[in-house]
């Protein structure tokens, strides 16, 4: 099987329990270190699919590698080859399928509900779970493209998923592990409102009860991830 290409576009943003979940499908996988200054491959059929994770960048800077990964995705799409964001790369999604990011009304930092919603398609990749506690870190949101199907919303941020076919775009962050949440956390202090309120919580506040909370979030993402690569190219 050709490898799955990751984009890390944040060196502390790496690809977490995601990686975790295809070594043990012993599916391939190759890291694009957009942080590193890696080119933006131009053919998405040299992958069996494509997977975007985070970063503390907008999708509407004036970044150079940012319209390569636009250009990636619609050919990516074209080719019947899957593709799956987090966050960052959700929004990179959204936005080359003709969708819009913009800034969300609140910060939304740490854990805190994602409610499924009542459709085929929420169904197909969340099976019969109704809601679950995702993990948060963003400041932007992304409308639902063209074509594509709402799947998933929190109380601060309506569009937290969508699908269009075997493609996953996804606000929040289901790959987490303690070690991504600890490295984010010690960059905490410099987000622009780092004080806890109703969409924010302290590093303390993310820490309780989390291997708890990082265990039940591996089980949604397993659902999440085994369903993407059902639609992975040979």
């Amino acid at each position: 099987m050709k490898p799955v290409a990751i984009f890390r576009h944040s060196r502390t943003e790496g690809p977490g329990y995601f990686a975790t979940f295809l070594d043990a499908h012993r599916i391939p996988h190759r890291l694009v270190e957009i942080d590193a200054g890696e080119e933006v491959p131009a053919d998405p059929r040299a992958f069996s699919g494509i997977a975007f994770m985070g970063g503390p960048m907008s999708v509407n800077d004036v970044l150079p590698w940012i319209p390569g990964v636009l250009g990636l995705v619609n050919k990516a799409v074209d080719a019947d080859v899957p593709v799956l964001g987090h966050c960052l790369g959700g929004q990179l999604i959204s936005k080359a399928l003709g969708g819009r990011v913009t800034r969300n009304g609140v910060k939304e930092i740490g854990w805190g509900p994602v409610k499924i919603e009542d459709n085929a398609s929420a169904r197909k990749w969340f099976g019969a779970t109704r809601e679950f506690s995702g993990f948060h870190w963003h400041s932007e949101t992304f409308t639902i493209p063209p074509k594509a199907t709402r799947i998933a919303g929190s109380p601060y941020c309506a569009n937290q998923a969508f699908a269009l076919g075997k493609h996953l775009g996804m606000q929040c962050h289901v790959e987490m592990t303690r070690e991504l949440i600890g490295a984010w956390c010690e960059d905490w202090g410099k987000e622009l409102t780092a004080k806890a309120g109703p969409s924010v919580q302290t590093p303390g506040q993310m820490f309780e009860r989390l291997d708890e909370r990082v265990h039940s979030l591996n089980a949604i993402a397993a659902g999440l991830y085994g369903r993407w690569i059902e639609g992975l190219k040979a």
